[in-house]
């Protein structure tokens, strides 16, 4: 397809998304704006995030992503990054973070691996939004390199034993089950060693050790700790030892949600640099007819077109046939780069002011820091297209 002939029934969803943002979470927002220009968040946005994606599941877009045949919507990969963005760019807490579409504490591609009594159990609350998971692999010495968890299961009496510690796992605190990963081959590990898990909060063992505290204040993971968990061998996801091969079913989508969370962020603060360098004032003349602060504007709004193009060509791609890890890994590593000088150029134009927790640009500017992090490092992506440019 021409790459910016985007369906009807594509814009149609993004309107669409666009009037419930504005009819039921924005008004919820304003009742919290003192104490979000305070604190650069409010108490309770937790309980009412579980709520608006209840609402949304009920409205359908929480499981627009997923495949027809477990209840989802089947949307393609360009529809999901056209309204991710559209989430993003109205600049409100309660319209992102895991409240209108799921990234990890929701229904992914990697439960389409699940058995249809698994499906019963955890998948099919996941899509009604009427429980939270979360994905627990990284460790405090397994980051990017998550082929060197430690975390054990040892196999006992139709059972296993699941022990170890994980931390930066986002929505841990909430997790009604998490799908952790754990070693069940030492000598294997990524190549058939290495196993996904359902361990319900309720059991022994389970225990959310601390929250983490982050530069944002919109995320703080929570670090798990698993001490001899006994865990069925019914919970076993997919094939004992591939849990790495289900994983894989994510990634693309992954990375695209947060190239496309990137593109809507800075749309918005490039909204907001471009209102205010045609509105104030300085030396007798707006600020917008300097050249320097033309300069900024001019270089964010090209950066983010440039980015929006080669996201919305990697998930056209992916629909197309693409197997798409290198498109992916390029657009969440273009992108997020993206946002970042944006936001840095945002609070520039806005000067003084910008610097000020009033506004809400430093809070902006703090939280995308983190986007250059999770599902991909940088340098990691960065590996990832020169192997696909067949460099390694």
């Amino acid at each position: 397809m021409p790459l910016l002939n985007i369906p009807e029934e594509i814009l149609e969803l993004r309107s669409t998304l666009r009037d419930f943002i504005d009819r039921e979470i924005r008004p919820r927002e304003e009742r919290h704006r003192q104490e979000i220009q305070e604190t650069g968040t409010f108490e309770g946005a937790g309980q009412e995030r579980l709520e608006l994606r209840k609402r949304s599941a009920e409205l359908g877009f929480w499981t627009l992503h997923m495949p027809e045949e477990v209840g989802g919507g089947g949307l393609s990969y360009l529809g999901q990054v056209v309204l991710h963005e559209e989430g993003y760019r109205h600049g409100l807490l309660l319209a992102q973070f895991e409240s209108i579409f799921p990234v990890v504490t929701g229904p992914t591609p990697i439960y389409l691996d699940c058995t249809p009594d698994q499906r019963a159990r955890y998948l099919d609350p996941l899509m009604r939004a009427e429980k939270v998971t979360c994905f627990a692999l990284t460790e405090p010495g397994a980051g990017s390199d998550a082929t060197a968890i430690q975390t054990k299961a040892i196999q006992t009496n139709g059972s296993w034993i699941v022990s170890g510690r994980k931390h930066f796992i986002t929505g841990g605190d909430q997790a009604d089950f998490a799908l952790v990963f754990a070693l069940t081959d030492p000598d294997k590990r990524a190549r058939g060693g290495i196993t996904a898990f359902f361990v319900d909060r309720d059991t022994p063992g389970f225990e959310v050790t601390r929250i983490q505290r982050t530069m944002s204040p919109f995320q703080n993971p929570a670090e798990l700790t698993f001490s001899d968990c006994e865990v069925p061998a019914e919970n076993v996801l997919g094939k004992a030892g591939y849990g790495f091969y289900s994983a894989a079913r994510a990634i693309n989508g992954a990375r695209l949600q947060i190239a496309a969370s990137a593109l809507g962020i800075a749309r918005h603060l490039l909204d907001r640099s471009l209102e205010y360098a045609k509105s104030r004032e300085a030396f007798g003349r707006v600020i917008g007819n300097n050249q320097y602060v033309q300069g900024m504007l001019v270089d964010s709004y090209a950066e983010l077109e440039q980015a929006r193009l080669l996201v919305y060509k990697a998930a056209a791609d992916i629909d197309d046939g693409s197997d798409g890890r290198k498109e992916c890994a390029l657009a969440k590593l273009v992108a997020t780069e993206m946002v970042g000088r944006v936001a840095d150029r945002a609070i520039q134009v806005h000067g003084g002011n910008g610097f000020m927790t009033e506004l809400g640009l430093e809070t902006w500017y703090r939280d995308v820091r983190a986007m250059r992090l999770y599902e991909g490092t940088s340098e990691i992506l960065r590996t990832n297209v020169a192997k696909g440019l067949g460099l390694a």
